[in-house]
Parts: structure tokens; C-alpha cells; sequence
């Protein structure tokens, strides 16, 4: 066998071109003899000593040559194990399971351990270790903070059965076939310039005093100065300790700005300004409430501005009292413990009234929607604009898909009356033939788009008016005409009372409808025990004066024997948590409306003494359903949120999915445990 090196390639043509052109000389020696024997002798002559010598020098330099190209290759591969070795930037091999097979002096000096047998995974903490998720594409990074730096590691796989593909000795199992070469790169100074450069960013705010006038009327003039300039004192002292500016607007609006590095300690700290206003007091009889609306997560100051003015809104439209961060799609809520001040003035009811008529006005049809499995506040309420709509000669819809047990008999009062078209009620596939650029769809008792009885009502109407009295969340109609949301009103139905009054002159409202409207307010209320301000009582008044009839409306929300069994083995089997919060579960077997017994059970669980909120559950339509009441200064609503539902202050509820009743049960309670240690309730 020849085991010597061969030369094969560009180099073995370039080592044989001699011979091949002595050959061709000799060829032209012959060609010349021809002509002259003497010269064609002398160039064959030449030509063959040319060719012996070529053959001579082509097999005495071939393995010369091939041993220096292999000792060239040899140091080559060395040269480039030193460079590896000295490289400026941490490099290693590791297997899939994080075992380092090779590193640079780099990495070793990272390590702080050149010895044997070490994995990456044990001595570096952070790294994903699990081999599926870390090498599940080509390339994959991660992010590290190790000897007070920060490091960005990036993993490439190897394939190493290419390799090893005809080895005789290693045979590599599929799924393993490949190493991975570790990447180390030093973002110290890039993650501080970005830090830097993020805390230098400005936060656009407003911030609102929500009661001011209401809070005025209760001092005299001279303490009201005082008071005005405390407020403002403690406003101006916050800001100026958060190195920020503030600018005056108007009496009782502020504008300020400052920088993203103090936003932390603000949310850490919950916006302790909230309870600092609070606390001023100069012989005020109610409390002063702020609003704080923030605007962050853009590079445009425009934008960041844009964003604190809806932040305001949501505050505004959640009762006040609170502070709302917008960080662009992202939006925090903190505070809003406190219960919200009803407005003694009518005006922003005549404004909003006045617009809604604008926009009936130039519309043909109206469709009235409200959320699912509708209550008599709902109903009531488009009831009411039914009836607005209807002076204005335009044509009406209600949409309802199903008629609970306590809706009922109100329906069927509107159905057996001729003085109403039979397509009064209709359903979501009519909604949706009807809809076109001539109507406009009002959508009460709801202001998110996923509980409405329609959602793609929503998105077919270019013309939408919200009406609600529900706090809001991040979900929102946010293609709204016009929007008048009013978390301190007892019910949407006290709003459209109010709209009522001022939308049309001479506006004349039927018994029936009246009846609908005051069954919504006492419903609501819970018979005028709960959140019944002035203003709800003129609204019942209104309405009493149209022709509700307060024993009629009684007898049509009586409950049947079921619902009253139902309610009873809720109430027997309460739990109370925490001393102070009772969890109960309402039966829905045989109810027809097992939601609004769920609502009642929590309502009358709220007599029990010592008990401030009261949390209901029922299984219904696959979903489980949370009833969620207090009775003072427990703000169910934030409870609600935080299992993805919402409401008021002290009326909110949830809907659950995919999710057990013990499980339900045990999310309630952890959600009260986590608030309650955090103190956010």
C-alpha cells in the first residue's frame, strides 16, 4: 500500500506544465526538421534534455512540496487555535446538556475556573438549561448579569454529524448530532447608555382635582382660599421632589412633566400624593380627591401628552381618586379606593344630552344594544332612548337575544302593546342585516365591546354612542361618537332620566316605559339602599311624575320559589374569609336566570354582620359567573379587574372560563389575599 501524500489539484497541473511544454517543443523540433534537418535536430535535441530534466525536477519536488504544504497546514491550524485562544470576546464549545468541552482564555478568566468537568448551566445562573427550549432553532440568545456586568449570550449550533459522518469510531445519535459554540458579549456600557437614555425620557401628566367646587361650597370663602392653596401646595411639593414642572391650567387642572427615572419610586411608593390630598383639611366636610392621568412609552412628546389625556379620562371615567399610567398600549391603574362624589350639577347631562341629539339627528335608524343576558337597568335604559329616538321620528331597535325570568314580564308588557312595532326587539343576525351608514348604534349599561350583546355590531357601525355608569377598564369602545360614561350615576337608567329632560322639549315618556326605567334605578339601587344620591331620587321623581308605579314595578320583580331555594342554599352554605369578606355558591340547576340570582344572594350576604364585601358564584353556560358587592369602603370593582372583570365601587362582577368551581373559589380568595397584603384593598 502507498501511504506517501500526493499532490493533486492546481498545484500538481502547475508542477507538470514544464514537461507538457518540453513536449510541445520536441513536437516542434520535428515540424522544423522538415525544413532544415540541422535545426529540427538541434530543438528535438533541446527539447528532449528539456523534458528528462522537468520529469526530473516533477518527481524530486513533488513530496517536498507536499510535506511543506502539510507542515504550513499544521501551523496554520496552530495559528488559528492561538488566535481562538487569545480572542477578544469569551468563546467556548459546549454539548447540549452545558458541559464545556473547550474555552478561551476569555471565558476562563469570566469563570474564574479553568479546570475540568465544569457546566455552564451550574456555574452561570439565568441561562435557560432546558436543552429543548435553549437549541430549538440555529441560533438563540440570552441575557446574563455576572461579575457586575452584563453579558449577551448568543448559542450557535455546531452539526457535528457532518463531521463524524463516516467515522469509524464515534457514532452520534439522532438529535444529538451537533455541539454549540457560546458567544459572550460585554453590553455593560450599551445597557447603561440605554438606561440612561430611557430615564431621561420626559412623562407627560395631568392631574385633576375632581371634587373642587363641590369641596368649595362646603367652607367659607376665606377657608376655600386656603384650602385652594394648600391643594395646590401639596401638588406643586410633589412634583418639585420628583425634579419635574408643573403649570396651572385652569382653577382646578394641572399640567406637569418629568422624567422617566422617578416613575418607579412613584409606582412603588402607589402615588401617596392621592392620600396627601386627602388629607388636607380645613373644616371641609368631604375629602378632596385628585386624578393623576401619565403618558409614557413614545418618542413623541406630542404623543406622550395624547397618551396622558386619555390616562385623565380613565381616571376621570373610573370614579377619580386615582392615578391612570398609559405606557403605550399598556395601561396601570393605582389607587381608587375611595368612594366617588356625585356632582350636584345637571350640566354635563344637558351637554351630553344636547350632543346625543346631534347625532340622532342625522341618522334614519338607532340601534339600541346592551351587554349579555341583559338586566332591567339595561332594558330600562334603552327603553329610555327608545323613546328619544322615537320624538325624533326615527326608526328603532332593541337588540336582545335572551329574555331572562326577570325581564320578562317587563317584555312582555312591550310586546302585547300595539302601540309598539313588533320589531322592537330583535336579535344579532337582524342587527346585523339592518346596519348600514344611516344608523347609529347606542350602546348602554356597558362599555366594553366583548360584553355587548352584538361585538360585531361594533366594528359594522361607523356611528357609536356609549351610555354607562360602569368604571372603565383598558377595554374600551374606542371608534365612540360620543361617550358619556358616569361611574357616580346609581344606574344607566338614572342617566337617560336625565337625558330625557333636556334632549327634546315636550318629550312625553309612556307608564310603561317609565316603569322599565324606575324598575332599572330601584334594581340597581337595591331598593334605594346602595349608591342612591340626589340625583338618583329626581330621577325617580321624574319618572314618577311620567307614571311609575312603585307597588307594579315590585310585583314584576317578584321571584319564584326556585330562585328563592336557590338563594336560600347560597346564603346557608357562606363562607367568610379574612373576618371580613364572605364566598358563596348559588346552584344554577333549574333557574332559568341563575346570574341574577347569583346577584341577589350577594346583595342580601352583605347583612350579615362584620361582612364588607360579599363574593357569589354560579356555574352558567359553561361560564362561572362572580357576583361581587360591598357595602362601604371595599372598592370591588379593583377585586373584579384583577380577575378580568370590572363594575363599580361597591356593585362588579367577573366571568370565568375553562375553570372549576373549587378552582373559581380559590381564585377569589388569593386574589383578596394578594390585594389585602399589598394593601391595595
Amino acid at each position: 500500500m502507498n501511504n506517501k501524500l500526493k499532490i493533486k489539484g492546481k498545484i500538481a497541473v502547475y508542477l507538470i506544465f514544464p514537461t507538457i511544454l518540453a513536449a510541445l517543443m520536441f513536437a516542434g523540433g520535428i515540424i522544423t526538421a522538415i525544413n532544415s534537418r540541422i535545426l529540427g535536430i538541434i530543438i528535438m535535441a533541446l527539447g528532449a534534455i528539456y523534458i528528462i530534466t522537468a520529469l526530473i525536477m516533477y518527481f524530486i519536488n513533488k513530496p517536498v512540496f507536499a510535506t511543506e504544504f502539510m507542515k504550513f497546514a499544521v501551523n496554520y491550524a496552530q495559528v488559528q487555535k492561538e488566535l481562538l485562544r487569545d480572542l477578544a470576546i469569551p468563546y467556548g464549545l459546549i454539548d447540549i446538556t452545558g458541559n464545556i468541552l473547550w474555552d478561551n482564555y476569555e471565558l476562563q478568566m469570566i469563570l474564574n475556573n479553568s479546570g475540568k468537568s465544569r457546566n455552564l448551566f451550574h456555574e452561570i445562573e439565568g441561562i435557560p438549561n432546558d436543552s429543548v427550549v435553549l437549541f430549538e432553532g440555529e441560533e438563540k440568545t440570552a441575557k446574563i448579569f455576572l461579575n457586575e456586568r452584563n453579558y449577551r449570550l448568543q448559542f450557535k449550533r455546531v452539526n457535528t454529524r457532518s463531521i463524524f459522518e463516516n467515522s469509524p469510531v464515534i457514532d452520534i445519535p439522532e438529535g444529538k448530532d451537533y455541539i454549540v459554540a457560546v458567544y459572550f458579549f460585554d453590553e455593560t456600557e450599551i445597557t447603561a447608555l440605554i438606561k440612561e437614555n430611557n430615564d431621561e425620557k420626559l412623562i407627560s401628566g395631568l392631574v385633576y382635582i375632581d371634587n373642587y367646587e363641590e369641596v368649595l361650597q362646603t367652607v367659607e370663602a376665606v377657608r376655600g382660599s386656603m384650602l385652594a392653596a394648600l391643594i395646590e401646595r401639596r401638588i406643586n411639593k410633589f412634583i418639585s421632589n420628583i425634579d419635574g414642572i408643573v403649570k396651572k391650567i385652569e382653577k382646578d387642572k394641572y399640567f406637569i412633566a418629568f422624567k422617566h427615572k422617578y416613575l418607579e419610586g412613584l409606582q412603588a411608593d402607589k402615588f401617596s400624593i392621592l392620600d396627601e390630598v386627602k388629607a388636607v383639611n380645613v373644616g371641609n366636610e368631604m375629602n378632596v380627591t385628585i386624578s393623576i392621568g401619565l403618558g409614557t412609552g413614545s418618542d413623541s412628546y406630542t404623543q406622550n401628552t395624547n397618551y396622558a389625556r386619555t390616562a385623565i379620562d380613565m381616571a376621570l371615567g373610573r370614579g377619580g381618586d386615582q392615578a391612570v399610567l398609559k405606557d403605550g398600549e399598556k395601561i396601570y391603574y393605582y389607587g381608587g379606593k375611595s368612594k366617588q362624589v356625585e356632582k350636584n350639577t345637571r350640566v354635563k347631562a344637558r351637554v351630553k344630552a344636547h350632543a346625543l341629539r346631534e347625532v340622532l339627528m342625522a341618522k334614519d335608524k338607532v340601534i339600541i344594544m346592551g351587554h349579555q343576558i341583559q338586566d332591567i337597568d339595561a332594558l330600562g335604559a334603552g327603553i329610555g332612548i327608545y323613546r328619544a329616538s322615537k320624538a325624533m321620528g326615527k326608526k328603532v331597535h332593541i337588540v336582545l337575544n335572551e329574555i331572562t325570568t326577570s325581564l320578562r314580564p317587563m317584555v312582555e308588557r312591550f310586546l302585547e302593546d300595539d302601540e309598539y312595532d313588533d320589531d322592537l326587539f330583535i336579535k344579532n343576525p337582524q342587527a346585523m342585516e339592518i346596519v348600514d351608514s344611516t344608523t347609529v348604534v347606542i350602546v348602554v349599561d356597558v362599555n366594553r365591546p366583548s360584553y355587548t350583546e352584538c361585538p360585531e355590531l361594533l366594528k359594522a357601525c361607523k356611528s357609536v354612542v356609549v351610555l354607562d355608569h360602569h368604571r372603565q377598564t383598558s377595554e374600551g369602545i374606542d371608534n365612540a361618537e360620543l361617550s358619556y360614561i358616569e361611574p357616580y350615576a346609581s344606574s344607566t337608567c338614572e342617566m337617560v332620566a336625565e337625558i330625557l329632560q333636556y334632549i327634546q322639549d315636550g318629550i312625553k315618556v309612556r307608564s310603561v316605559e317609565a316603569d322599565a326605567m324606575y324598575g332599572g334605578i330601584m334594581i340597581d339601587t337595591n331598593n334605594f339602599a346602595n349608591k342612591a344620591g340626589v340625583r338618583t331620587f329626581e330621577a325617580a321623581a321624574f319618572l314618577r311624575r311620567c307614571g311609575a308605579d312603585v307597588t307594579r314595578v315590585r310585583k314584576m320583580f317578584r321571584n319564584d320559589a326556585d330562585e328563592f331555594r336557590a338563594r336560600a342554599v347560597a346564603l346557608s352554605h357562606v363562607q367568610i374569609v379574612y373576618e371580613h369578606y364572605a364566598i358563596a355558591e348559588c346552584p344554577s340547576e333549574g333557574l332559568e336566570s341563575p346570574t341574577i340570582v347569583c346577584a341577589q344572594a350577594a346583595n342580601e350576604l352583605l347583612n350579615i354582620n362584620s361582612v364588607d364585601a360579599s363574593f357569589v358564584l354560579t356555574a352558567y353556560n359553561d361560564k362561572i359567573y362572580v357576583s361581587a358587592r360591598s357595602i362601604d369602603n371595599i372598592n370591588v370593582q379593583l377585586i373584579m379587574e384583577r380577575m378580568g372583570g370590572g363594575g363599580h365601587m361597591n356593585v362588579a362582577g367577573a366571568q370565568l372560563e375553562d375553570m372549576h368551581m373549587s378552582d373559581a373559589k380559590e381564585l377569589v380568595k388569593s386574589t383578596l389575599k394578594e390585594m389585602l397584603d399589598n394593601k391595595e384593598i
